[in-house]
């Protein structure tokens, strides 16, 4: 039987002191409903530590990604306000393990309804020595969620099923992707994000942030650097990363 409690504070040991961890032996009996629950309960040591609920995010969101994991359905991870990167914010890689950085679109959730959009940038950072894991393991390192950097809030534009996206190193276009990857249109992500985590006895608050998908693959994180998103009809986001 899996050990919820202990597999948590193995993860959130890795976590707060940076160090990788290999990845989870079989002998675990993890599988993805138990996966759920060491999630919840790695999160639950974040909220003890001071830091509350903010919103959720998607992962698996493309075919491709979802082909390549054996799964048909995208999973989820929580947000806290401790992960919130200003826009234009700098953030140390010494905090990290080996943080990457990926494109994606944001929502504004009021009452279970999308209310604005933003561009957004989510920094990964799997908690797995060299950033690999199964799907069960994922889930219980909340879907590898470490950081995230929102632009300026706007009304829904009419489509966002097809917008072009870019993402930027120092000036330089490193992904070029569309928001189609997003589950085909990102504003199919509210109602995954309601049900999945509903699922799980979570509801989204008024002003919860749902981070829908990444839009292209991840750009691993490089000192001194500066990472700009930008998203066609909804603007940009961006960070640096500390000498």
């Amino acid at each position: 039987m899996t050990d919820v409690d202990q597999l948590a504070a193995h993860l959130d040991a890795a976590a707060t002191s940076r160090v990788a961890v290999p990845q989870l032996n079989a002998a675990t009996g993890l599988d993805v409903p138990t996966a759920y629950r060491v999630q919840e309960a790695v999160v639950a040591h974040r909220l003890a530590r001071g830091e509350r609920l903010v919103g959720v995010k998607l992962g698996l969101t493309s075919r491709a990604k979802m082909a390549q994991m054996g799964v048909d359905e995208v999973i989820w991870g929580r947000l806290t306000d401790a992960m919130w990167i200003p826009d234009g914010g700098t953030i140390r890689l010494a905090d990290h393990i080996h943080p990457k950085a990926e494109p994606e679109v944001a929502f504004l959730v009021e009452r279970n309804a999308v209310t604005a959009v933003a561009p957004a940038i989510e920094v990964i950072d799997s908690r797995y020595v060299d950033f690999r894991f199964t799907l069960p393991e994922v889930v219980a390192d909340n879907t590898s969620a470490s950081g995230f950097v929102l632009g300026a809030w706007q009304p829904v534009p009419a489509g966002i099923d097809n917008s072009g996206v870019l993402l930027e190193v120092d000036g330089r276009v490193v992904q070029l992707g569309s928001t189609a990857a997003i589950l085909g249109d990102p504003r199919r992500a509210l109602p995954d994000a309601v049900r999945l985590a509903g699922a799980c006895d979570l509801e989204l608050p008024d002003g919860s942030v749902l981070l829908a998908g990444a839009a292209t693959a991840a750009v691993p994180l490089r000192s001194g650097t500066h990472v700009r998103v930008t998203v066609e009809r909804l603007g940009s986001a961006s960070l640096r990363v500390a000498p």
